[in-house]
């Protein structure tokens, strides 16, 4: 764990919600308020990685297709 006391030799990292430096109490947050924001964003679904999903139907085949059609237009 990185440690934000005075003694650190690095600078204490900002709040990912509000910038402010953050507390050894609420790491990596300033306070439990951003903490608790943080949580509900993640609650909501705000944080998420958008993948796409093959249509249904779609076999390994079709994959291995798709990718040698890409492979063959990249040389």
């Amino acid at each position: 764990m990185v440690s934000d006391t005075p003694n650190s030799s690095r600078p204490p990292r900002a709040c990912p919600i509000c910038e402010k430096p953050a507390t050894g109490a609420h790491l990596p947050f300033c306070s439990r308020r951003c903490a608790d924001l943080d949580l509900g964003r993640w609650l909501k679904g705000d944080y998420r990685i958008p993948a796409v999903e093959p249509p249904d139907g779609f076999s390994e085949e079709d994959a291995e297709a798709l990718a040698r059609g890409a492979e063959e237009t990249r040389e």
